[in-house]
């Protein structure tokens, strides 16, 4: 449709709260918005002003036709908009897909007597009729969740179903040893066994301390009645209570119950991390992923909120989330959760405090979720070696001839602790076993070209007979200049092969971009629209670079603290290379050197009463 006849319909269009869907040539739903005034928001998409954000003007390129609903208010607008991309799923829209990697816990409470079990993926239908899921959780955690219940619950773990096959068989083991309720001995009413389910409910929503309340109370009283058998059971199960709590961090000062949303963008997605906080306890989270970079913050969790908590059970009277872009959108998010919840709702971004720092720990766990799923290639179905595929083709090799692929990164402080670090991907994967550090022998002043060439130099002594094969190709982490100077040192070696190279740039916002070749040609993967073979390949170059820079500066950072503990040693007279080591080995850190005592440093093998004087008023001499 020309814009010239948008113009025309946009003069009818009412200035009233409502949703617009925007339609492609076929007809297809591609994007819907919610808009407190209708036509000066279609206006801006057609009115022929400039459209800034890539994925708008994107999506605006290919609209054939739109409609539009008038709502009586923005909150109506926002939840007739949740309701619209559920059922059209479009494009441009900001669509949560969780990442099937992480599997749930599964409450049956729409039945009679519930089961508790593992489940990769929630059943919509069963959520209506009233099933409850927890989760997504690693598969690692859901583990010992799923051992710490079957520890503190008397929950049944066979196959039965109930209440069929109850008065079938005689109670089984488990309900001899105190770990079953054993409600097929039909001794045990639905009830009875629920208010033990609504209980692991509870303790999946964080509230322990009444369960332990609970068993504190059961024990007490099978220890007044001699009941000394059962009261060792209960006795076990606080145990195993305790033991979960122990482990978890907690906010002292957040008593309430808060949730708590970060987000990360890399690699052409954006990672949603949810926290949730209860009674000051992180007890579970959420993540979720979606396509494209970063689009408006107030876009990404608007999305995040209408899509996600409608279907949530319980909803905080806390939400964190980041700077939204007005504060008018805020109170709109806030309208809209306490109208889904029937209660008050707040939804802000807290500037101090524990509220702050948990909001930055949901934001630092959406990046190593983002980290972790870049890493393996993509979502779990995903081919780690897709990759390299691809490389393939674009060098012009032949299939399945690329398999090991090295990279390198610089770092340094200065003139000081100047090192490298290589990493390695086979077929796609990272080979952590075979990723070596270098420390500089023979450059002393801070050279990136010069300590490249002396890590390469250094590398290819080593020709695969010693188990350090070759690589098929180099991705040098850095544009032309510092692809022809890897080319210059790796060419004017004698390895008996070629390697392919290939250089990786970034753009201005520090994130890879695309790739150049040796010839100089420049392949741009960060576009408005990646095809589906760029954003495989963005995914896996985000991969490398970020997996060398992480290993070479984490190795300086190393070598920077033993010199600072080296130095500092060194200073004290008497102290030689024996000493030193006994006392780190002794005390683990230079902080605990620091902050003993001369009696607890006398008590160090080879330590004498006048070292640690020594010791002592070398760290303490400004106390005088």
């Amino acid at each position: 449709m020309s814009e010239e006849r948008f113009d025309a319909r946009l003069d009818t269009v009412p200035m009233s709260p409502g949703v617009y869907l925007m339609k492609d040539a076929s007809g297809s739903v591609i994007y819907v918005g919610k808009a407190k005034k209708l036509r000066n928001r279609l206006r801006s998409y057609f009115g022929g002003g400039r459209i800034t954000h890539p994925k708008v003007a994107a999506m605006v390129s290919h609209v054939a036709d739109f409609e539009y609903v008038v709502v009586g208010s923005e909150t109506e607008a926002l939840l007739l908009e949740s309701n619209l991309i559920k059922r059209y799923m479009p494009q441009y829209n900001i669509l949560l897909r969780d990442d099937k990697a992480y599997p749930y816990v599964c409450i049956t409470l729409n039945e009679e007597y519930p089961r508790v079990y593992k489940a990769f993926r929630p059943d919509e239908k069963a959520k209506k009729a009233g099933a409850r899921y927890f989760g997504p959780y690693m598969g690692g955690d859901l583990f010992n969740t799923m051992r710490a219940i079957e520890q503190i619950f008397p929950l049944k773990r066979c196959n039965k179903v109930f209440p069929r096959d109850i008065g079938k068989e005689r109670p089984c083991l488990n309900y001899h040893i105190g770990k079953c309720m054993a409600p097929c001995s039909g001794n045990v009413s639905a009830s009875e066994y629920r208010k033990m389910i609504f209980d692991i409910v509870a303790f999946f929503e964080g509230r322990y301390d009444g369960i332990k309340k609970q068993l504190q109370e059961q024990m007490e009283e099978a220890s007044e009645n001699l009941d000394f058998e059962r009261a060792a059971m209960l006795r076990d199960r606080l145990a195993a209570l305790d033991a979960i709590t122990k482990d978890q961090r907690v906010f002292q000062k957040i008593e309430r119950d808060v949730d708590a949303v970060g987000v990360y963008s890399q690699a052409g997605e954006t990672c949603i991390r949810k926290i949730e906080l209860r009674s000051g306890r992180i007890v579970g989270s959420s993540t979720y992923f979606m396509s494209g970079d970063l689009p408006s913050v107030t876009e990404l969790i608007t999305g995040f909120i209408t899509q996600y908590y409608p279907d949530t059970a319980n909803i905080p009277p806390i939400v964190l989330v980041p700077k939204l872009d007005e504060e008018d959108d805020a109170a709109l998010l806030e309208q809209f959760l306490s109208q889904e919840s029937g209660h008050k709702v707040r939804v802000y971004t807290p500037e101090r405090g524990e509220m702050n720092d948990l909001l930055k720990m949901a934001s630092l766990n959406a990046q190593e979720m983002m980290v972790r799923r870049v890493l393996r290639g993509g979502g779990a179905q995903a081919d780690p070696a897709a990759g390299m595929r691809i490389l393939e083709r674009m060098l012009g090799v032949p299939e399945n001839s690329l398999h090991r692929a090295e990279s390198y990164d610089i770092s340094n402080l200065g003139n000081d602790d100047i090192c490298s670090g290589m990493v390695v991907f086979k077929d796609g994967k990272p080979d952590r076993q075979s990723y070596r550090l270098f420390k500089m022998k023979t450059v002393l002043t801070q050279d990136d070209f010069a300590s490249m060439r002396e890590t390469l130099t250094r590398r290819f002594k080593h020709d695969g007979k010693d188990g350090f094969e070759y690589p098929d190709i180099i991705l040098v982490d850095g544009g032309k200049g510092q692809l022809s100077a890897v080319a210059s040192v790796v060419r004017s070696l004698d390895l008996g092969r070629e390697i392919k190279l290939a250089g990786m740039f970034k753009n201005s916002r520090h994130r890879t971009a695309g790739l150049v070749l040796e010839d100089g040609t420049e392949y741009l993967l960060a576009k408005d629209e990646p095809s589906d073979d760029e954003i495989v390949l963005l995914r896996f170059l985000s991969a490398v670079q970020n997996e060398v820079h992480r290993f070479a500066i984490t190795y300086q950072k190393k070598l920077s603290t033993k010199r600072n503990i080296r130095y500092k040693l060194e200073n004290i007279k008497g102290i030689g290379p024996a000493k030193r080591k006994a006392l780190l080995t002794s005390f683990g850190s230079i902080k605990a050197v620091e902050d003993a005592d001369i009696k607890a440093l006398t008590e160090v093998k080879g330590i004498s009463e006048a070292d640690a004087r020594a010791i002592y008023e070398y760290f303490h001499k400004e106390e005088d």
